[in-house]
């Protein structure tokens, strides 16, 4: 059984090297918060345009978590946390435009 710091080592490679540069396209970012080795949950930071993104969810259960799962075995899930300075940055939730309308 693998250390939990060379899990975490593992997963912070993961993200920074197959998440961050398609993320970073959309001028988002996802960070790493925590990794609980009893059951392999990854608590993930979005930042960014990330934070609050409607599309933010399907993003990290398809994409981010599934590359999570490949390349670390002991990942589980993952869950992610909106970063809670995004709109002091700027950034604000997408809002489809129908809504908008309504």
């Amino acid at each position: 059984m693998r250390e939990q710091n060379e899990i975490v080592k593992d997963i912070k490679s993961v993200l920074e090297e197959k998440v961050a540069p398609s993320v970073a396209a959309h001028n988002g970012a996802i960070g790493f918060i925590d990794f609980a080795m009893d059951t392999g949950v990854a608590t993930l930071k979005l930042s960014g345009s990330c934070s609050g993104c409607a599309m933010s969810a399907i993003t990290l259960k398809r994409g981010v978590e599934q590359t999570l799962k490949h390349y670390v075995p002991e990942v589980n899930s993952i869950v992610g946390e909106d970063d809670e300075e995004a709109a002091e940055q700027g950034y604000k939730p997408f809002v489809p435009k129908d809504e908008r309308d309504v």
